[in-house]
């Protein structure tokens, strides 16, 4: 936390050229392109995950990205999915903000700005067949399906099958094959 303020401080100091870089520091990046992956893995979640019938209001509704908490991701994902479908389904992205609803999403990403509103989102989506993704710090219990952890200065992922289970949905073998870790409890 003080590092960010220094690297802020700084960067007002020297001017707009380390801004980026001083932006992405106090976001919670942590190296260059973690925005850019953690896009391109939340897409690709999209055809690993099976929804219930229920989850969709029709056979040409969209598949439907939530983001709360991450503006840079927000707008990287919204470039990501543009024009693309998975499954026959086009999909979308929507920015949330604290007390919307979650109804009509497929996944949740929750990132490290709104980790305090974490547990209330989830008990208000309980029962939603709604893919969570979040970014808790490895050592943290985990509370969503999926979770981005940073080792090494690479992106990871652990899942929590659990979760998606009581949420109705089903997580492909392959995407459980290439987690970092999976988890058996909550």
């Amino acid at each position: 936390m003080v590092f960010r303020r220094v690297l802020l401080r700084r960067a007002l100091e020297l001017g707009v050229s380390m801004l980026p870089l001083a932006c992405a520091v106090a976001q919670g990046i942590r190296f260059a392109g973690e925005t850019q992956i953690k896009a391109a893995y939340l897409f690709k979640f999209l055809a690993f995950t099976e929804w219930p019938a229920r989850a969709f209001d029709g056979r040409e509704a969209p598949l439907v990205i939530g983001v709360m908490g991450s503006e840079a991701l927000m707008k990287e994902l919204s470039q990501t999915v543009a024009g693309r479908t998975v499954a026959d389904r086009v999909v979308s992205v929507r920015e949330l903000h604290a007390g919307d609803s979650t109804t009509g999403l497929h996944v949740l990403f929750v990132g490290r700005a709104a980790a305090h509103r974490l547990n209330a989102v989830l008990a208000a989506a309980k029962g939603q067949p709604l893919l969570t993704v979040g970014e808790a710090e490895d050592g943290q219990p985990q509370v969503v399906a999926i979770n981005f952890v940073v080792v090494d200065e690479k992106l990871r992922f652990d899942i929590l099958p659990s979760a998606a289970e009581l949420a109705g949905l089903k997580i492909s073998s392959r995407l459980l094959a290439v987690a970092r870790k999976v988890s058996t409890g909550s």
